[in-house]
């Protein structure tokens, strides 16, 4: 999503210095707390061998970098390493939501930049055939076509189901003129950087609450908005459900939450019937808790598989014009429901003791 950057953002990040930093206390060898870093937006993790490999958008949306860990609730003494810094003016700019997935042995990076006009978003990909995301090198694989107008593309996502390689990806039906319609798209893959069918869009934002572009205070982005971002791959407690987690409303605002998209696992799931909306969000602000505006989804096992987890950023003030200095990444245990589907809660308090995900190497 658009993050509009002003002095505004940068006296709003001074007032919140007070926050909790996301160290941990005394405490921490069984608990964490929110948030796990001070800043960041679009985090997302997965697990692989043992360990959390995490990534999230940087404040000057300048490189890539990946947060090595055994235990996902300490970023703050995670390994980091820089794995990708532009090499040319056209992906050099705005580089939002990194996600890194390992398929047929190999590391495929995905993210989306511009050459400077934010209309001009694409979905990269990067290749790095090294066992380990931390050695080797990623290699430009190029952008993904997701439509013959290349009129805009970000928050991509894959998935495998049923021996088929799937891309999400949040995109405009056409060129934004006036105003601007995010919505969620899905394809088929003829690679992890190609695609093989035709976009088919799977939600567009049409409810009051996936609509909101004006701040509790009046301030607003220049335009209209509209907005369905962040798609995210889940699944129900026995994998019978496909699940697509998205962000919708402006990130800029409160109302920036969570809803939900439904495919029984048999489906065509490039059939747009195929997909059951959930009618309100599934997760959304918590004045009550100080949590607003959370969104930007990932989902993660706890080490021993026993539990799942929900990373996803937010902030602690209702107002703001959605910088990254303002959010910041929080993670909190799902539960599930009777029918087996996920229950994501309300966002934590920041501060609240929360007990480590089950597993997790205990620190001597």
């Amino acid at each position: 999503m658009k993050n509009w950057f002003c002095l505004l953002a940068v006296l709003l990040c001074l007032s919140c210095s007070n926050k909790p930093s996301g160290k941990k206390d005394a405490a921490g060898a069984t608990t964490y707390t929110n948030p796990l870093l001070p800043t960041g937006i679009d985090p997302s993790a997965t697990f692989h061998n043992g360990k959390y490999y995490y990534m999230q958008c940087l404040p000057d949306q300048s490189k890539i970098v990946i947060w090595e860990t055994v235990d996902i609730t300490d970023l703050e003494h995670a390994v980091t390493k820089d794995v990708w810094i532009p090499d040319s003016s056209s992906y050099s700019s705005h580089i939002w939501g990194p996600e890194l997935h390992f398929i047929n042995d190999k590391w495929y990076l995905y993210f989306a930049a511009d050459d400077g006009n934010m209309d001009n978003h694409e979905i990269y990909v990067l290749e790095n055939s090294s066992a380990d995301p931390m050695t080797g090198t990623f290699v430009m694989k190029g952008a993904i076509k997701t439509n013959d107008e290349w009129n805009w593309g970000i928050h991509a996502t894959t998935f495998l189901h049923r021996g088929v390689q799937y891309l999400l990806w949040s995109g405009w039906p056409k060129r934004r003129i006036n105003a601007e319609t995010q919505c969620i798209y899905i394809a088929s893959m003829a690679n992890p950087w190609t695609l093989q069918s035709s976009r088919i869009l799977i939600s567009k934002p049409e409810y009051e609450w996936e609509r909101q572009w004006i701040n509790p205070d009046g301030t607003r982005t220049a335009y209209p908005i509209y907005v369905n971002e962040a798609p995210q791959y889940f699944h129900s407690k026995d994998y019978g459900k496909v699940l697509v987690y998205y962000s919708a409303s402006g990130c800029w605002t409160p109302y920036n939450s969570m809803g939900m998209l439904v495919a029984d696992a048999d489906s065509d799931l490039l059939n747009p019937a195929s997909w059951i909306k959930s009618q309100t969000p599934v997760f959304s602000q918590s004045p009550e808790n100080g949590v607003y505006g959370p969104g930007g989804s990932s989902f993660v096992p706890s080490p021993d598989g026993t539990e799942f987890y929900i990373i996803y950023h937010a902030r602690n003030i209702p107002n703001s014009d959605g910088g990254p200095e303002i959010r910041s990444p929080r993670m909190q245990k799902i539960e599930w429901d009777s029918a087996g589907l996920p229950v994501l809660g309300t966002p934590v308090r920041e501060g609240v003791p929360l007990p480590k995900p089950s597993g997790t190497p205990v620190k001597e």
